[in-house]
């Protein structure tokens, strides 16, 4: 494979229209089947084909869209995400091996997403010394946990809530508060309108190819993801794996403190076998995956 960059001619952001006129432009390029991908990917890997490599990142375009508007949530325009994820895309395109076995869409979602949420970390400012893995996981699940406890809420979350997702997500009640504030504070509506015709952006997202698209690339890492844990869970022990599913694996977590009384060891202590567990199985998947080379390239 030759080493190259690409320059793509892509719709622009910052025109006048903005996102609602890049939208409606997107949705002009045609998706492409498996085989046309196939053959363009080996167009621009082996000879450097920049028709075939512009081609592959404008078939591509709604799937960031897609995925853009699904951290709409943090107060940050979705024009800067969609950019942001189009990076990432492109840096897909450039790696994308199409010999591997699987679609350039499951490919790219790894990369279109590093590059949001590193943008969106970098933008709040929590990318920092001290910074912990703890605290980033707080801050891209506390929506989905708080939509899960207490759905009805707005505003503070009360003390058994705060409680319930600082113990799920190993962080401090006042991390928990802190950042509920925040995105309570930054959230924004789906209904904006879109363009001069007031579609929403439920009704421009209501696109079956690229929900299909989107589906099939999730249910493809799924499978992946299902087949390194399925290889990688032996190599913890049995009470490693218990405190695991009880903690991180089942829909209705089990709380330090009653795993604290049937293995009748401290709080601390099941917090810490969490941990290690969990660093444990992710490093063995880890490997595993970069074997089968599934891992974006470095």
């Amino acid at each position: 494979m030759t080493t190259k960059s690409a320059t793509y001619n892509l719709p622009s952001l910052s025109s006048e229209g903005g996102l609602s006129d890049y939208l409606v432009q997107i949705k002009k390029f045609p998706m492409l089947d498996a085989e046309e991908e196939y053959m363009l990917a080996k167009s621009w890997r082996d000879r450097g084909s920049l028709k075939s490599a512009e081609k592959l990142v404008t078939s591509h375009l709604r799937l960031v869209a897609k995925i853009a508007m699904g951290y709409r949530g943090y107060g940050l325009p979705v024009s800067e995400l969609v950019s942001e994820g189009n990076v990432g895309l492109m840096k897909a395109v450039k790696k994308f091996d199409p010999e591997k076995g699987f679609r350039l869409a499951t490919y790219a979602m790894w990369w279109i997403k590093a590059s949001i949420q590193e943008y969106i970390l970098r933008s709040w400012s929590l990318v920092k010394i001290g910074t912990t893995t703890a605290q980033k996981k707080l801050f891209f699940n506390l929506k989905k946990l708080r939509n899960q406890i207490a759905p009805k809420s707005e505003g503070d979350l009360n003390k058994e809530h705060v409680d319930e997702i600082a113990d799920r997500l190993n962080v401090s009640n006042e991390e928990v508060i802190s950042m509920n504030r925040r995105l309570m504070g930054q959230e924004k509506s789906l209904n904006d309108l879109v363009g001069e015709n007031g579609d929403e952006w439920q009704d421009w997202l209501a696109d079956n190819s690229m929900d299909q698209e989107l589906k099939i690339s999730q249910n493809q890492e799924f499978k992946q993801r299902k087949s390194l844990f399925e290889e990688s869970i032996h190599i913890l022990n049995n009470r490693e794996k218990e405190i695991l599913y009880a903690r991180r694996l089942s829909d209705e977590p089990t709380t330090l403190d009653e795993l604290s009384k049937k293995y009748k060891i401290s709080r601390e202590r099941i917090r810490q076998i969490e941990n290690k567990a969990f660093e444990k199985l992710q490093k063995c998947m880890l490997n595993a995956a970069k074997s089968k080379n599934l891992l974006p390239a470095s």
